[in-house]
């Protein structure tokens, strides 16, 4: 029995919204054809099925058989995706922009070169409005071609006009290749390092960026020149933990839509990725007033255009609106609060798990284990944790997987699971040197762990001071700062200091506007 979860045809259909089904049952329904019979009832039963199962959907439907299954399901998947490019046509001007230049070369082959002309030039003009350099180029290709071969009765300087425009084009093709190449490094370059943990990891950032930046960036450039130009810039300083810097170039990129905004409308995902970076700079740089402000335009144009969104734009609001949120409690210290989003937030994760990535899980399960680590709950902070420790991702953003441990410790800790934390510290100490990620703060912390387990308690307040005194100096160091991102261990070492929760103490910071590490 074949149980490929991994199926594209049986993905493709749990993706399907109710609409969608029902415009592609609408439209196929109206054939009898013995072909289009069989693919309907392929399509009715893999839609009923939980799980990909080739020997039960040959049971349900005995007119397939076995030899004929690849067959039907390529022919299924191709109809699918037809009804869905008629659908999504009216919602995306890219597909109907890409028709135009399909009318134009049946046009052509006919030998009606001056209508299809026409029709490339309106294509143009669309194209050019909506910064599409791509589909610009080539538009002005086939134009070059049209020109090229056949008597048009263009006016006398069409050559010389396409060759400025086609020169014009390949230089910012060329610049657009470049920078959103450059941009894609630097993401996954964060992906692999997170924050620099060094200097050396800091020399080879910059190194990297200075080498693949082209020259001259800046002048005369395109809408979509100048995204990629600030996606690197951003990712280069979020890497470094400049996070000033991070914040000027976020602002630029979400400005830069204001500039263009009819661009808000046909490359959605990108303005509102554009938001969900600015809003992270904004909680790096603790403005909780710039925070509320941008985080209630971000919900407020998704409220407004959503009936237009994709499946993807729907899953990519879905992910930076629940980041949002759950950063605003942690910016306020109310992670008792907080708590109200999770139930929600397990729903939606699930609802999109066929299109969410590994890295998004994997961020959401660590800031869920912190709302509750922040609230108290030890407990459900730890299942949360495990989530995290038992995620096959491999190296996928390392540093999260090693403070998850570090975190998990300390909530075993908090429990007073003390064999427990004896036991897992050796195997925390050997997956965070395994991956290189051993900074002076983790290490700080499980010395201080190992040494303090068994303490006795009036001994404890003095030892828990002490640990403050020395992350506090730590914290000094731009490359040990990024540690105290991912955990705000100085806020747990007051509370223990003080014996009140460690939401108060950060609430207190946030109503006192006291500087954080």
């Amino acid at each position: 029995m074949s149980n490929n979860q991994h199926d594209a045809l049986f993905i493709l259909i749990k993706t399907l919204t109710k609409a969608e089904k029902r415009n592609f049952q609408l439209a196929f329904n109206k054939n009898n054809t013995k072909e289009d019979v069989l693919f309907i009832q392929l399509f009715n039963t893999l839609d009923k099925l939980k799980e990909y199962d080739e020997e039960l959907i040959l049971r349900k439907i005995p007119a397939i058989k076995k030899q004929q299954l690849s067959n039907v399901k390529a022919h299924l998947y191709k109809q699918l995706l037809t009804s869905l490019r008629l659908l999504y046509k009216q919602k995306d001007p890219l597909i109907d922009l890409r028709e135009q230049l399909d009318y134009a070369r049946v046009l052509y082959s006919k030998g009606l070169y001056n209508q299809s002309l026409k029709i490339l030039s309106r294509a143009k003009a669309m194209a050019i409005e909506q910064e599409e350099v791509m589909l610009s180029y080539e538009i002005i290709e086939f134009e070059k071609q049209i020109e090229s071969r056949h008597i048009t009765r263009s006016l006398e300087n069409r050559a010389d006009e396409l060759s400025a425009e086609s020169r014009q084009i390949e230089h910012r093709l060329s610049n657009i290749s470049r920078l959103s190449t450059l941009a894609l490094r630097m993401y996954g370059l964060y992906l692999k390092l997170g924050h620099a943990r060094d200097k050396k990891d800091a020399d080879m950032v910059k190194m990297f960026f200075e080498q693949e930046l082209p020259p001259n960036c800046g002048t005369d450039m395109s809408f979509y020149e100048k995204i990629h130009l600030y996606q690197a810039y951003s990712w280069y300083y979020y890497i470094l933990q400049d996070f000033v810097m991070f914040y000027r170039y976020t602002q630029k990129w979400v400005d830069l839509f204001k500039d263009y905004p009819s661009l808000q409308r046909t490359d959605v995902e990108l303005y509102i990725k554009a938001m969900h970076n600015l809003l992270t700079a904004h909680f790096y740089t603790m403005n909780h007033e710039k925070f509320m402000r941008d985080l209630e335009e971000l919900e407020t144009f998704i409220a407004e255009n959503q009936e237009s969104f994709n499946e993807n734009t729907k899953t990519s609001a879905f992910v930076y609106v629940y980041t949002a949120r759950i950063n605003h409690y942690f910016l306020e210290g109310t992670f008792s609060e907080g708590l109200s989003l999770v139930p929600q937030l397990e729903t939606e994760i699930a609802e999109h798990q066929l299109k969410i990535d590994q890295h998004r899980v994997l961020l959401f399960y660590y800031k869920i284990a912190c709302l509750y680590f922040g609230s108290g709950d030890n407990n459900k902070a730890i299942d949360y944790l495990n989530k995290i420790i038992h995620l096959r991702i491999g190296n996928l953003r390392a540093d999260i997987q090693c403070f998850a441990r570090i975190l998990h410790l300390i909530a075993h800790y908090e429990l007073e699971n003390y064999s427990l934390v004896e036991y897992l510290i050796k195997s925390v100490y050997h997956f965070i040197a395994k991956n290189k990620d051993l900074g002076q703060m983790m290490e700080e912390i499980l010395k201080f762990l190992r040494r303090n387990i068994y303490a006795h308690p009036k001994a404890l307040r003095s030892a828990f001071a002490d640990l403050k005194e020395r992350l506090v100096q730590l914290s000094q160091n731009p490359y040990e700062r990024r540690s105290f991102l991912y955990l705000d261990i100085i806020s747990w070492l007051e509370s223990k200091i003080e014996g009140i929760p460690v939401q108060e103490i950060i609430h207190r910071k946030f109503v006192r506007k006291e500087k954080r590490i």
